[in-house]
């Protein structure tokens, strides 16, 4: 009766040669296939995200009066009016309606009053060249 408790109880580990690692040649084998799916996630998913996140940052940093943007809640208006001291921003909704709300629940801006409307203003006429 104690040989059957005994080759129950014993786990496949003792029965393994002793010897190797994860430094071995078989454990960074064993460990590579996970580096790589980390690795492709990152370049695919996540630094795509960060930069996103990062430009809408600069985005809502450099909001101004004039600027069309699209709030989370799938509202389009456009900015009136931008404290600088404040997370609040006014935004015109539709023909004299006006809501206060909060920089972070802007999800995008859709047009900058900074950049031009056609590439006609940006470039210049120059005779001489």
């Amino acid at each position: 009766m104690p040989s059957i408790f005994n080759d129950l109880l014993t786990t496949p580990a003792h029965a393994q040669a002793a010897g190797g690692g994860l430094l071995s040649g078989d454990g960074i084998m064993a460990v590579l296939p996970y580096v790589a799916m980390f690795a492709i996630f990152y370049f695919l998913l996540i630094r795509p995200q960060q930069v996103k996140q990062k430009q809408l940052r600069s985005q809502l940093a450099a909001l101004r009066r004039g600027d069309r943007v699209l709030t989370a809640g799938g509202i389009i208006g456009v900015v009136q009016k931008v404290q600088a001291e404040s997370n609040e921003v006014e935004v015109e909704i539709a023909q004299g309606v006006r809501v206060a709300v909060l920089r972070d629940t802007i999800s995008s801006v859709i047009t900058s009053a900074a950049t031009p409307a056609n590439d006609s203003a940006a470039k210049t006429t120059d005779k001489n060249a």
